[in-house]
């Protein structure tokens, strides 16, 4: 009788709560692996074309360079990103619409750039923090649904032995191991959630401290350009018209009178 024990013998023999149990274990499984080897991709593809913005960005010769640059490429990383929006920004503010708009009417146009900014860095955050959620839930309640799932089979198990009158030990380990099944199910679908909710959040916060470290270059730039007049993003700017890199920074770094 103990040869046709087993997880297709537990099965057939659990109720309807039991298989819930098991369906969401699954679930919570299958939803893990997914998000781990979309979010893998992405990661990977981000950390690339980061990496070359970056490096375009800093060999760049003048602010005209970099606006040419993010016209002729897609915005594929939080870098290119924020960069973009700080553009938008300083068209904006070049244009007067600035003025126009009650919520940032009395806002000079370093606060509306640094609010600009900070957006920016609020959509990437947004953006790193898809699916950490349901790993979060999936790595800290799959044990105790899985223990639940545990208890009620044994419950059961034990019923059914107290039914039939047979309380011997090889009677009570089978149904007993059959039911610990779901423990063991439970920890298979914590523990990758666990590890990798851990690399993601790592991975997220290295993100965020270099674009916000990036962030104050940009700033500098762009205030620079809005106060030269410069107008970063139009496409009939000539190189004599923009400063370079290092005199943006200069001038950054000058008082304001």
């Amino acid at each position: 009788m103990n040869e046709s024990l087993g997880f297709a013998h537990f099965l057939a023999n659990t109720d309807w709560v039991a298989r819930l149990v098991l369906a969401l274990l699954c679930c919570a499984s299958i939803g893990t692996w997914y998000l781990v080897a979309i979010k893998t991709v992405a990661l990977v593809r981000r950390g690339r074309a980061s990496r070359r913005f970056l490096d375009r960005f800093r060999n760049a010769g003048s602010i005209e360079e970099v606006a040419r640059e993010m016209r002729s490429g897609g915005v594929a990383d939080p870098f290119s990103h924020l960069v973009r929006s700080g553009f938008s920004a300083v068209e904006t503010l070049r244009a007067g619409a600035v003025g126009t708009r009650p919520l940032v009417a009395g806002a000079s146009a370093d606060e509306f750039l640094t609010r600009v900014l900070k957006r920016a860095i609020d959509q990437e955050r947004q953006r790193l923090e898809y699916g950490q959620t349901f790993l979060a839930s999936a790595a800290s309640s799959a044990p105790f649904i899985g223990l639940f799932g545990t208890v009620w089979g044994i419950y059961h198990a034990l019923i059914a032995i107290g039914v039939s009158g047979q309380g011997t030990l090889d009677k009570v380990a089978g149904p007993v191991g059959e039911a610990l099944i779901m423990t063991g199910i439970g920890l298979a679908a914590a523990i990758p959630a666990a590890l990798a909710y851990n690399f993601f959040a790592r991975a997220m916060r290295n993100t965020l401290a270099e674009l916000n470290g990036f962030a104050h270059d940009v700033f500098a730039l762009l205030v620079t350009g809005v106060k030269t007049g410069t107008r970063v993003a139009d496409p009939a700017a000539t190189s004599e018209q923009v400063p370079s890199l290092a005199e943006a920074r200069a001038r950054a770094a000058q008082p304001v009178h």
